[in-house]
């Protein structure tokens, strides 16, 4: 295996090194890059989410990305499908966000959506309470309109002919009445296993705006067609988009969403976001181009068993922010519009420019252009987020700010490394993932020679299951220069296995 140490014989002539450390490398090929991927800017954050954050993270023992992820996509439940941003002349993005976070099982998801979600459940519970009465009203409203429409049909049908049309035209006009009342459903803002078709009702009856909220990746399954069996994805598209949505179902009565917003938060193995680049659409429709993506290092085996619990006074604030939000704004039937402040605009209108030079050919964003032609508008969507959350009782009353949408674009970037290296993990040879890992291996182990059975008992016997399973990386690492074979000993003629 080729190390540093070779470096130390640049100065003899090719025989005499030969003579001492074996035959000349040549330089190996690098295998494909492995980015330094950036941790989760907390602090672009307003200061009581990023409390929460640090705190939920340090808790868990989790890493902050997380965490962080998962706050954008509460604020989005909160305010989404009630808040516009409007960018510049007739472009406007809704506030509604996709995010997946990549992480290994054991790292604690369900702990951290617990306690990142737990105010969105009272506010919504909040909010049955709340429609109770008018629920109620509407109800017996309705059931006596249709009491009465019945009754009139009843009358009108049995009748005497000269009074017949006149009762008929009493019965149609009061059944009209009764269908027109619409009795409202229980609100609802969080929801997780739900097919497709479900998702159009429940956007239907949420008047045009649900959030999937889960720490697994069960809907990137159903999104596939595990009940279908075809892949199912035109809701999620338009949901992200906001581009209407009208179904018509055989027996059932026709659901139109004007303005849909779907809003989802997902952790999921990082083996679930190689296999949805493998869904049949989800790259060429833009289902991939749509999330935001984060895959941090986990902190299983280094972490700290005794770590300092949330204080009860981050815990309340947040608590009483992000449920004052979602209430405030549960009421909102035209979204309400957020503008930007001139300068705002010009930090905008830098980074759309700052995103164009890259996306062409040549550019650093070209190999993931469907991605990074929706950065700037996630960007938008991101300052809109981070703006109600800054100003949570009256954020629809002023502008977003330069700062807010600087700390947008700091986001952006973070989630633009992060976007780069899971779509070359879509893309890669499954050995490469192996190889690297078995490379760092010897690296560290500084070996100059080893047999493939002890580079097996040196392994995470997880990632290789059998021996066998390490011969994709090797012919890979010995392909691309790392690694050769030393020649085989002569066998001793008593037979057996080859050594």
């Amino acid at each position: 295996m080729t190390t540093p140490e070779t470096d130390l014989w640049a100065g003899f002539d090719e025989q005499a090194a030969e003579a001492v450390t074996g035959p000349v490398w040549d330089e190996p090929v690098p295998l494909a890059p492995h980015r330094a991927l950036p941790a989760f800017p907390v602090d672009s954050l307003p200061d009581w989410l990023a409390d929460m954050v640090t705190a939920v993270a340090e808790e868990t023992q989790t890493p902050a990305d997380l965490a962080g992820c998962l706050a954008l996509s509460v604020i989005a439940t909160a305010a989404g499908g009630r808040a516009t941003v409007c960018v510049r002349g007739r472009w406007r993005e809704p506030v509604n966000l996709y995010t997946a976070v990549a992480l290994d099982p054991g790292n604690r998801k369900s702990a951290v959506f617990a306690l990142m979600t737990e105010p969105l459940m009272a506010a919504e519970k909040t909010l049955v309470e709340l429609s109770g009465p008018a629920r109620a009203e509407a109800e017996t409203t309705a059931r006596l309109a249709k009491a009465a429409a019945d009754k009139a049909a009843a009358k009108a049908a049995n009748a005497e002919p000269g009074l017949r049309d006149q009762l008929t035209a009493e019965a149609v006009e009061l059944a009209q009445a009764a269908e027109d009342i619409k009795v409202p459903c229980k609100p609802q803002l969080v929801a997780d296993d739900v097919t497709p078709e479900n998702l159009a009702t429940l956007l239907a009856e949420q008047e045009g705006r649900i959030s999937v909220l889960s720490p697994e990746g069960g809907i990137f399954d159903i999104i596939a067609g595990r009940y279908s069996g075809t892949p199912n994805m035109e809701v999620f598209l338009k949901g992200h988009a906001g581009d209407m949505v009208r179904v018509n179902r055989q027996g059932r009565d026709a659901q139109h969403i004007e303005h849909p917003a779907v809003t989802m938060g997902l952790a999921v193995q990082p083996e679930v976001l190689e296999s949805i680049g493998q869904i049949k659409g989800a790259d060429g429709r833009g289902l991939l181009a749509r999330f935001l993506y984060a895959q941090p290092e986990s902190l299983v085996g280094r972490r700290n068993l005794t770590p300092d619990l949330i204080p009860d006074h981050v815990a309340d604030t947040y608590t009483q922010r992000l449920g004052g939000l979602a209430l405030a704004m549960a009421g909102w039937t035209d979204p309400a519009v957020l503008t930007l402040t001139p300068e705002a605009d010009q930090v905008m209108l830098a980074y759309q420019k700052v995103t164009e030079s890259r996306i062409g050919k040549g550019g650093s964003l070209a190999g993931i252009v469907k991605w990074a032609s929706k950065r700037d508008g996630a960007v938008a969507r991101i300052a809109g987020l981070l703006h109600l959350a800054t100003h949570p009782d009256h954020g629809w009353t002023r502008p977003i700010e330069a700062a807010t949408l600087a700390a947008a674009t700091r986001l952006g970037d973070y989630f633009t490394v992060h976007a780069q290296h899971v779509f070359d993990s879509m893309g890669a040879d499954p050995a490469q993932e192996a190889a690297h890992q078995v490379l760092t291996h010897l690296t560290d182990a500084r070996l100059t020679g080893f047999t493939k059975r002890d580079l097996f008992r040196g392994l995470p016997r997880g990632d290789f299951p059998a021996i066998a399973d390490l011969d994709p990386a090797l012919a890979l690492l010995e392909e691309h220069g790392w690694i050769r074979q030393q020649p085989q000993p002569p066998r001793s003629g008593r037979g057996g296995r080859p050594p």
